[in-house]
């Protein structure tokens, strides 16, 4: 494994953005190009799975909460225990080298996953296809933020989503089409191995992930900025013990602690709307199936289509808003998060309540113009006060909370269809009832945290950073 990364010059100011030398242009958007190809495999994957989530349910037998528990829970199992570790390998080694390993070990497990051949092995393969990907938001995050320059991370953020933008939208539209063309292939029998139809665009889907993991090789590692001098240290003689507790995120954890007005509020936020979002768009096929009778291809197409123009009219609409409101806002990062999230609590629940497919899918697709509007300003607003010698594991906390509570929501969904709703062709009650309460909660918590953010900004502005 290669040496901890060297920091940029002590002497120099944390936040001296104008005095430090920043990698050259080419570099820095090469290695955001790079780190876009492995943000689109990762959705294109879970956008590619829940398409296939009624098939798998058909072939496996499950039931609602065993097949939301397979798309959620399962995936987090090992983030419990490893996401943090690994985000602690970001602030101390050459986040390329962190990215490379992440994004190999992903796209041989998604090939893997589609070998399993009963309940328990799918499973597993959910389990380790989160331990791979889970320093990979830390990480990029990190290194973007010591490649670009203060002024030019968000716009750097904003390119960030066409990964998320390609995977959402090729997702559906390709994954929607294979998923009806394999229904016709008969059973592979690979010695003791039965593989069916379906199971063939995992197996090959996977293999990009390889590819990605060499690329991030040709990258070239920024140098990180200087801690800033107040900001919390491994004591030098730290035993054995203490350095494994910092490896677990003690540190970062402290950090984040030590101001809870500032953090909380945004982790709770984030938690309660990603149980939401990603149970939304798990169960958002098996919703126009059951409801309007659509069959895979012709969801993925109009997802494509609405996905596509929400995601494209949120980049514009969030960088018009955040410049429009950094005019006039210290706070314009939360700010403008606060005013995303309540558009998409009000346009998710009208989706849900169209009494025709288009109708929803089209409010589905308004919903994620504010939610990709939101999350430019989101993710800027962390790496803004995030304490740079741990800012791998601060993201990776923040990230942890929708990670955790994300993979919660299908698990969420389909306990609340399967207990309080109980009829399956109802599913679009328990979608309200999760959209109804925790997306207006995760609202009030965002426009909480606008007066502690800004008050964080304006002092470390003071401090130069």
């Amino acid at each position: 494994m290669a040496g901890p990364t060297v920091l940029a010059d002590p002497g120099a100011a944390a936040g001296a953005g104008a005095e430090r030398e920043w990698p050259s242009t080419g570099a820095a958007y090469w290695a955001l190009t790079v780190i876009v190809l492995a943000t689109f495999m990762t959705f294109f994957d879970a956008v590619t799975f829940g398409m296939l989530a009624e098939r798998i349910k058909h072939d496996f037998g499950l039931t609602d909460s065993q097949l939301g528990f397979l798309a959620g829970p399962a995936s987090i199992i090992c983030y419990l225990f490893v996401g943090i570790p690994l985000a602690r390998l970001a602030d101390i080694y050459p986040r390329k080298y962190v990215l490379a390993g992440g994004a190999a070990v992903v796209g041989l497990i998604i090939s893997l996953g589609g070998l399993a051949q009963s309940f328990t092995q799918f499973v597993g393969s959910r389990v380790f296809l989160a331990a791979g990907g889970s320093a990979h938001a830390p990480s990029s995050y990190s290194l973007l933020a010591d490649a670009f320059p203060p002024k030019k991370l968000t716009r750097a953020f904003a390119l960030l989503q066409f990964g998320f933008i390609g995977g959402t939208v090729l997702g559906p539209l390709i994954g929607g089409a294979l998923v009806v063309m394999s229904a016709g292939w008969a059973p592979t029998t690979l010695g003791p191995l039965t593989i069916r139809g379906w199971q063939w665009i995992l197996i090959v889907m996977g293999l990009p992930g390889l590819l990605v993991g060499l690329l991030f090789l040709t990258v070239k590692e920024p140098a990180r900025l200087a801690p800033a001098p107040d900001a919390p240290q491994v004591p030098v003689d730290a035993g054995f013990g203490r350095r494994v507790l910092t490896f677990m995120g003690l540190d970062a954890l402290r950090a984040i602690n030590a101001k809870p007005r500032v953090y909380y509020p945004l982790f709770g936020a984030l938690a309660l709307s990603a149980v939401e979002v990603f149970g939304l768009q798990f169960w958002r096929v098996p919703f126009m199936v059951r409801t309007f009778g659509w069959d895979e291809a012709q969801i993925g197409a109009a997802l494509s289509v609405t996905v596509l123009a929400g995601s494209l009219a949120g980049l514009l609409l969030g960088s018009v808003m955040v410049e429009w409101l950094a005019k006039r806002h210290k706070d314009a990062n939360v700010r403008a998060a606060a005013i995303c999230f309540a558009g998409t609590t009000a346009s998710t629940i009208a989706a849900i309540l169209m009494p025709t497919p288009w109708a929803s899918m089209i409010l589905f697709g308004i919903s994620g113009m504010f939610g990709m509007a939101g999350a430019v300003p989101q993710n800027a607003a962390v790496q803004r006060v995030a304490p740079n010698a741990m800012r791998g594991q601060v993201t990776a906390i923040y990230l942890f909370m929708f990670t955790f509570f994300g993979a919660m929501g299908s698990f969420v969904v389909g306990r609340v269809q399967d207990v309080v709703i109980g009829d399956p062709h109802q599913l679009w009650k328990a979608l309200l009832i999760t959209a109804g309460t925790l997306l207006p909660l995760a609202t009030l918590l965002m426009i909480r945290a606008i007066k502690p953010y800004r008050e964080e900004v304006e002092r470390l502005e003071r401090e130069w950073r």
